[in-house]
C-alpha cells in the first residue's frame, strides 16, 4: 500500500523506538505493529513486515551486547536450537489461526514473566537448594524457550520479557547477561520467522525497509543505553514495560 511522507515518517520513529526498547527489555512490537495498524496496514500484512523490519534491530542490539554474551556460545547455541524450532511452529500458526487464539493467554504469560523478573533472586535461590546446578539452564529451560519462540513468531510483542523471566529464573547469570542472552534469542526468532514470512507471508517490503533503518538506529541506541543500567534499575523497567504490554493488550 501507498503511505504519505508524514506516515513513513511516524513507521520510522516507531521503529526508532521499538529497536532500542528490544534492545533493553523487549517488546518493541507494542510500538511498530499499532503504528503501521494506524496508517492503514492490514493486520496481517502489519505484523509479517513488522517482525522482518524488526530483524535489523535485533543485530545491532546483540552487538552492543557482545561483551555480555562471551562465555554463553555453549548454552546459546542448544537455547537456540528451541528458538528456532519455536519459532518455526509460531510462524505456521499465524498463518492459520486466528488471532483471538493468543488473546486471554498472552497478558498471562506477560503478567507471569513479569513476576519472574521481580522475584528473580528468590526464585533462583528456591531453585538452587532443589535441583543440580546446570549451566545450560536444564531441559525445563529449554521446553521454556522453545514456547517463547512458537510466541515470538506468532506475534512477538514483549516476548523479550517472557525471555528474561525465564533465563534469569533458571541461570545463575547477572541480569546484563541474561540480557544479552534475551536480546540474541530474540534475534533469532525474528530471523527464523522473517524468513519463513519471506516466502508464505504478504510482506510489505517498503514497510520493512521503514522500520528496518529505523529499528537499527535504535537498536544501538538501546544498547548503549541498557548495559549502564544497574540491576534494580533494569528490572523495575522490564516490570513497568510488561505492565504497559499488558494493558495494551487487554484494552
Amino acid at each position: 500500500m501507498r503511505v504519505t511522507p508524514w506516515e513513513a515518517v511516524a513507521v520510522f520513529a516507531a521503529g526508532v523506538g521499538a529497536g532500542a526498547i528490544n534492545a533493553v527489555v523487549g517488546s518493541g512490537s507494542l510500538i511498530t505493529f499499532p503504528t503501521m495498524l494506524a496508517v492503514g496496514f492490514p493486520p496481517i500484512v502489519a505484523n509479517v513486515s513488522n517482525n522482518v523490519g524488526l530483524v535489523p534491530g535485533g543485530v545491532t542490539g546483540v552487538l552492543g551486547y557482545r561483551a555480555e554474551l562471551r562465555g554463553q556460545r555453549e548454552r546459546l547455541v542448544r537455547l537456540g536450537a528451541a528458538s528456532v524450532i519455536g519459532s518455526l511452529a509460531g510462524g505456521l500458526l499465524l498463518l492459520r489461526l486466528p488471532a483471538e487464539a493468543f488473546r486471554v493467554i498472552v497478558p498471562v504469560l506477560i503478567g507471569l514473566a513479569c513476576l519472574m523478573v521481580v522475584f528473580q533472586p528468590r526464585i533462583n535461590e528456591w531453585l538452587a537448594a532443589r535441583r543440580r546446578p546446570h549451566p545450560h539452564g536444564g531441559p525445563w529451560l529449554w521446553a521454556g524457550v522453545l514456547g517463547a519462540g512458537m510466541y515470538g513468531g506468532y506475534f512477538g510483542a514483549a516476548q523479550g520479557i517472557v525471555l528474561i523471566g525465564l533465563l534469569g529464573s533458571f541461570l545463575d547469570e547477572d541480569l546484563q547477561r541474561v540480557n544479552a542472552a534475551k536480546n540474541l534469542l530474540s534475534l533469532l526468532v525474528n530471523a527464523t520467522a522473517a524468513v519463513l514470512f519471506a516466502f508464505i507471508a504478504p510482506v510489505d517490503w517498503a514497510a520493512v525497509l521503514t522500520v528496518a533503518l529505523g529499528s537499527a538506529a535504535g537498536g544501538f541506541l538501546g544498547a548503549r543505553l541498557g548495559r549502564r543500567l544497574p540491576a534494580p534499575l533494569l528490572r523495575g523497567f522490564i516490570v513497568v514495560v510488561g505492565i504497559v504490554a499488558i494493558v495494551k493488550l487487554v484494552f
